[in-house]
């Protein structure tokens, strides 16, 4: 598994994220997320592979077939969000109490998978970010507080969905706030999301992904502070 890092470029221990793509891989616009958020924050940021050598898939059935056992079984999905995890903490210029991980998607599950394993991690954030989770029953576990931010007219996430998840987090007395925007789509955070030829409730939103994205940053800014700068570098998990 190889993953991006990007390291903010003044000394110290700084905040880490792992930054979960969707569900293609590891792409281009993961790799972007994590290098803005070392220049714009100042973070630590691990743009994690998911499907082994930093591939993105090219094809929605060839996806679907890689997520499934990933979607049904705890062990199979922790198996690939743990390593991460223990991967960011080796890192020298993270420090080891702040922590937390986004996601994208499915990469938004991921997120929310790595906090149900009670990992010490103080917040995750889901973009458009898949609700159906493999075990809620273990949400009492979760340390983190959860931001997720979500399309309104997204049939893959409604407000069924939005509802029982809102029910889990409440029982387990998760801190956790949810942002749904009007008149929003999946994918609404990536540029690309209309060039795979994918039905039409997958559309950007330049809109909702400049304020999804500054609700991220005064999030994290409540738990952490750190200031600007970055470079990057390259880094092979075990």
């Amino acid at each position: 598994m190889r993953g991006h890092l990007a390291i903010p470029a003044d000394a110290g221990p700084r905040p880490g994220v792992l930054v979960f793509p969707e569900g293609y891989g590891l792409s281009d616009q993961a790799i972007l997320r994590a290098e803005r958020i070392a220049s714009e924050f100042g973070y630590v940021a691990l743009a994690c592979d998911l499907h082994g050598e930093a591939r993105e898939l090219g094809g929605l059935e060839e996806v679907l077939q890689k997520l499934e056992p990933l979607q049904k079984s705890s062990a199979c999905v922790r198996g690939r969000v743990v390593p991460a995890y223990d991967a960011l903490l080796a890192q020298p210029e993270v420090d080891p109490a702040k922590v937390g991980a986004i996601g994208f998607c499915f990469g938004g599950t991921m997120a929310l998978e790595l906090a149900l394993t009670g990992r010490d991690i103080g917040a995750v954030v889901g973009f458009h970010s898949g609700l159906a989770l493999t075990a809620p029953q273990d949400a009492p576990n979760i340390k983190a507080a959860i931001l997720l931010l979500l399309g309104a007219d997204d049939p893959s996430i409604d407000a069924e969905q939005r509802l029982l998840f809102e029910q889990t987090m409440r029982e387990a007395k998760v801190r956790w706030e949810m942002h749904v925007y009007g008149g929003v789509r999946h994918s609404f955070t990536n540029p690309r999301a209309h060039e795979r030829g994918l039905p039409d409730w997958l559309r950007y939103d330049p809109v909702a992904d400049r304020r999804s994205w500054n609700a991220m940053r005064a999030f994290l800014d409540e738990i952490w502070a750190a200031p600007d700068g970055g470079t990057t570098a390259t880094i092979v998990m075990p």
